[in-house]
């Protein structure tokens, strides 16, 4: 049975029902290696407790992908974060995720490939990939939405690297698990490390992409520094911070969201606004910043782009 919010809910209160039952400064830029055009350039910043300018990634491509919406502002998109490794509240990830020390960083890539990797610092898995400002809408499964300019690269440039095997169904991704330093992590909100996956097709998707920076700036630590994952036409639980794990394995991951709620968040996590969440309608949204709801778009508004990875799917079964 489909249980509708009212429709003015306050997004902030929104959070899932298991939950609310229980409830640096910049490391010196890396010799030899390139963020983008800039030789040796440093992705690495850390929130001090104030919202601030990171450091600027100059020589930025435009992204013909980009929406051409209002863009939130700045403190919107820095101060109201879901990122339970710091806490429930929208401002707990701002408040909270300086403890995070995000220097030095490196990915673990592993899994059904023919180029072995193994951990790859930050720098190396970055330094071929040109930077490209992208303004995306962002959709929240709590019925919020913010449009941001991510500045990053399309994914599947990074998985050619690497040559993933015809068994490699699937694309696994795992955020760092430091409990001493992400204080959310100290309880049983969710099953930690946090787990995301994409179908290989959705990963390789010119829209989806790795993002290192947001309005021309590295990341702060509460948006996912130094690398997060972008998938514009899904929920934004799907798009993963801190990524510390790629993984290309034959078997759908168990991701994180739909291990603890199944019934109420899948694994493909598509914005459809004809299908409800359990507890609120999905049929509209509210722009963080607007004192108006606006519909929510079918994929987000990108069907054109994306559509046709669902064909012959029913997207209310595989939610």
């Amino acid at each position: 049975m489909l249980i509708r919010q009212a429709p003015d809910i306050r997004s902030s209160e929104i959070t899932p029902e298991h939950l609310y039952r229980n409830r640096r400064q910049f490391i010196k830029a890396t010799s030899g290696a390139a963020l983008g055009a800039v030789s040796g350039a440093s992705i690495l910043g850390q929130y001090d407790g104030t919202v601030s300018a990171q450091q600027d990634i100059p020589d930025l491509v435009k992204s013909p992908f980009s929406t051409d919406e209002e863009l939130n502002s700045f403190e919107d998109i820095t101060t109201y974060n879901n990122f339970y490794e710091f806490g429930l509240d929208k401002g707990d990830p701002a408040r909270y995720a300086h403890e995070m020390s995000i220097d030095p960083w490196s990915v673990r890539v592993e899994g059904e490939m023919n180029r072995p990797a193994g951990d790859v610092p930050i720098e190396d898995l970055l330094g071929p990939h040109t930077l490209e400002e992208r303004i995306y809408r962002l959709r929240c499964v709590e019925a919020w939405s913010m449009v941001v300019p991510w500045v990053g690269f399309p994914l599947g440039d990074l998985i050619k690297r690497f040559e993933p095997t015809s068994k490699a169904k699937y694309v696994r991704f795992e955020t760092l698990y430091r409990p001493d330093e992400m204080r959310g992590q100290r309880g049983p909100s969710l099953e930690w490390p946090y787990v995301e996956g994409l179908r290989m097709d959705e990963a390789m998707h010119p829209l989806t992409i790795l993002a290192v920076g947001v309005y021309g700036k590295t990341l702060l630590n509460q948006q996912g520094a130094p690398l997060r994952l972008v998938v514009p036409w899904k929920y934004g639980f799907k798009s993963i911070k801190s990524i510390v794990k790629i993984q290309f394995v034959e078997d759908q991951p168990r991701n994180s969201w739909n291990v603890a709620i199944p019934n109420e968040y899948g694994f493909y996590s598509n914005v459809n606004s004809e299908v409800d969440h359990p507890r609120w309608s999905q049929a509209s949204e509210r722009r963080i910043g607007s004192f108006f709801r606006m519909r929510t778009q079918m994929f987000n508004g990108y069907a054109d782009q994306v559509a046709s990875l669902y064909e012959g799917m029913d997207l209310a079964e595989n939610y």
